[in-house]
């Protein structure tokens, strides 16, 4: 069955983001430091080419690329250019947004959604069996609180960022439980995934 997974690189100061991201600068001031785990040249595309990497990084990212659909922030997507419409093989892309799309990020695998429940329902629907890819630090805040988030893996990277984009800020004072599914140890990285927990 399907399951909703967010996948984050973050410092070991919560930071998925250097400061100062914008268009051109997606990650921010430096933040390209948290994805060298699989993009060791800032400047390269290996989302297809993963032949570079071996071990838990590989199948971390095999894991990744298999996904059936994505999910994301506006801000995020824009960020990164929207991908070029194709995040990864062609897999739909919905786009949580409460405004109309910019003309110039609109590709015909790419749907904007206003409600993040409805996006979550739409992308498991076109999915199948295969896991949805969750992006954004706002998008996964508001599906935890929306109870659509049904995993977080978290690729924990050895730094401190000091200051940026943080993974959880000013969240609602709801105490979310987490189980650890697997915790490995990579080059660069630490491998974390949890189930997030329900009540009952």
């Amino acid at each position: 069955m399907s399951k909703t997974v967010l996948y984050m690189s973050m410092s070991v100061d919560g930071f998925i983001a250097g400061p100062n991201a914008a268009p051109g600068n997606g990650l921010g001031d430096k933040g390209h430091r948290l994805h060298e785990w699989f993009l060791p040249d800032a400047d390269a595309d290996h989302r297809r080419d993963l032949d570079h990497l071996a071990g838990v990084n590989r199948e971390v990212m095999d894991e990744v690329m298999a996904t059936g659909a994505v999910v994301v922030g506006r801000r995020t997507f824009e960020l990164a250019g929207g991908w070029g419409g194709d995040h990864h093989d062609g897999v739909p892309i919905f786009v949580l947004s409460r405004h109309q799309p910019d003309p110039a990020l609109r590709w015909p695998r790419v749907t904007y959604v206003s409600d993040v429940t409805a996006a979550m329902n739409m992308a498991k629907d076109v999915a199948g069996d295969k896991d949805v890819l969750v992006h954004g630090a706002r998008t996964a805040q508001l599906a935890l609180a929306a109870g659509v988030l049904d995993e977080l893996q978290i690729h924990l990277v050895p730094v401190l960022i000091g200051q940026g984009e943080p993974l959880f800020e000013d969240m609602p004072p709801d105490h979310i439980e987490l189980e650890l599914l697997r915790a490995a140890d990579g080059p660069g990285v630490a491998h974390l995934r949890y189930r997030v927990r329900t009540e009952g």
